[in-house]
């Protein structure tokens, strides 16, 4: 996925302190997600996929085809929540055994369902790459449930 940040950042001709200030955090923040030395929250990997208007499914890797996004969204915990439960339900799974395909707690699970916590980057894909749906799906950017 890293690999991507810095390419549409160069097509734009963009240093990472511009980018930076764009995004509201310090260059070398840009610089960690970039290199993949940190995640890039869940927010921020929105904020690339509506500033560079890119699928989410394309920044991280789950399509080859950088298509524009459908939509430019604020995510909702809500929606996510929905569509976290939608998938469980589909594969007939309980909390706990999504809980532990994911390798959290049932408790954290239910805070995505219910909306309570914005799920992060790593388990939105997991949760995708796992179960072969969208992350633009995913977080509510697209009707299109599988890549």
């Amino acid at each position: 996925m890293f690999d991507k940040l810095l390419q549409l950042r160069e097509e734009k001709e963009l240093t990472q302190k511009e980018l930076g200030k764009i995004f509201k955090v310090d260059r070398s923040v840009i610089a960690k997600w970039e290199s993949g030395l940190t995640t890039i929250p869940l927010k921020q990997l929105n904020n690339y996929s509506n500033y560079f208007n890119v699928s989410l499914d394309y920044l991280t890797g789950l399509s080859n085809k950088k298509e524009k996004s459908n939509k430019n969204i604020t995510l909702d915990k809500k929606i996510i929540g929905q569509n976290i439960k939608t998938i469980r339900q589909d594969n007939n799974l309980t909390l706990r055994a999504l809980a532990k395909e994911l390798n959290t707690t049932s408790s954290t699970i239910s805070a995505y369902e219910t909306g309570k916590t914005l799920i992060l980057t790593a388990f939105a894909y997991q949760i995708a790459k796992k179960y072969k749906v969208s992350i633009d799906w995913l977080l509510g950017k697209s009707s299109n449930k599988y890549l």
